[in-house]
């Protein structure tokens, strides 16, 4: 083949790789502007208003709006005491979020022409951005500790899910007052019945805070999974209890909410919501016999929040946390609420 020729080929195959990129952006703007003209049958009414972090009147709940329509993925807000009525949503748009002490944590998503990158970004009181963080793989857990102070986050740098076994977070830990970043707890020394693991796979996610110093998470390692405490002060945690994922710290202090691998159910849906007494080591079941994926929240010391697949996305649920009850469906097309006193 002539010079001209193949120089001819090149330019064609340039041509044609353009022309794919293009397709794609044009195909994903199309996308978004679909989804967000569609709107929810039946759906929540939502309207644009202020949304504040501040507490004080009456409890309400802050959470990713899911319902279709040209406020999807907006952060909202419903009275705790109508958690299925007409939302006010703010503008500000989290794949995951979470609040408390007048500070916020959300996880966003920044859409490029062809692939997606992702950041945290911290909010004040009134959604205001006072901090930006690029972030390493998909978010999906964030916590804030009960002052405001300290936020943290876990996203996926390798995988999607935690269902098997090959997947990969990174955690991380920012003081808020400080500007102090720990990028991962991979750092941190971790000890289990008085010796240190020294593991090559330790892996952590969803931290809990107990207060500006300490925090629960669930660290993994040779196919086991463990809750631990940890203290940002002294960089070092220690095992508590086994086979614990995504741990939630009651308000008292006293439980831990947190999903768990039962024997026997299947290996894509392996979990049930249980509860652990931290002083006597006890746990128990709830009465949520569902397959639940997610981080649960203590709307108050007897109830646990917490998502389940949707049509629209999620939708919120309740349980008692004391084992008795039933599960009740809370809201609908919701994700990520935190409880504002």
């Amino acid at each position: 083949m002539s010079g001209n020729g193949r120089r001819l080929l090149v330019l064609l195959a340039c041509v044609l790789v353009l022309a794919c990129v293009a397709g794609a952006a044009v195909w994903r703007a199309s996308d978004r502007a679909h989804a967000k003209d569609r709107v929810q049958p039946g759906g929540p009414t939502v309207a644009s208003g202020a949304v504040s972090l501040t507490a004080g009147g009456p409890q309400r709940i802050v959470f990713r709006s899911m319902a279709w329509g040209p406020h999807r993925d907006e952060l909202a807000t419903v009275p705790a005491g109508d958690p299925d009525g007409p939302r006010t949503a703010s503008g500000v748009k989290c794949l995951r979020f979470y609040a408390a002490g007048g500070t916020g944590i959300c996880l966003q998503a920044v859409h490029g022409p062809v692939s997606d990158s992702y950041r945290a970004v911290v909010l004040d009181a009134g959604l205001h951005v006072t901090r930006k963080v690029d972030l390493a793989g998909i978010p999906t857990r964030a916590r804030v500790s009960p002052s405001g102070r300290m936020v943290a986050w876990t996203v996926f740098v390798g995988g999607d899910s935690y269902a098997g076994t090959d997947f990969s977070t990174r955690t991380s830990i920012l003081d808020t007052r400080t500007g102090a970043l720990e990028p991962t707890l991979e750092d941190y020394t971790v000890t289990r019945d008085g010796s240190r693991l020294r593991a090559a796979d330790l892996n952590f996610w969803g931290v809990t805070f107990a207060d500006d110093r300490h925090f629960y998470a669930t660290v993994a390692t040779g196919g086991h999974t463990y809750l631990i405490r940890g203290d940002t002060a002294t960089k070092a945690a220690v095992t508590v209890h086994g086979n614990v994922e995504c741990p939630s710290l009651s308000p008292d202090g006293t439980r831990i909410a947190y999903k768990k691998r039962v024997p026997g159910l299947p290996a894509d849906a392996p979990w049930r919501l249980y509860v652990l007494d931290l002083a006597t080591g006890r746990e128990h079941a709830t009465a949520e016999t569902r397959d639940v994926d997610d981080q649960a929240v203590w709307s108050d010391d007897h109830t646990l929040v917490y998502a389940l697949p949707g049509d629209y996305g999620s939708d919120l649920y309740s349980v008692p946390a004391d084992g008795t009850g039933a599960p009740r469906l809370l809201t609908r097309s919701a994700l990520a609420p935190a409880y504002l006193p």
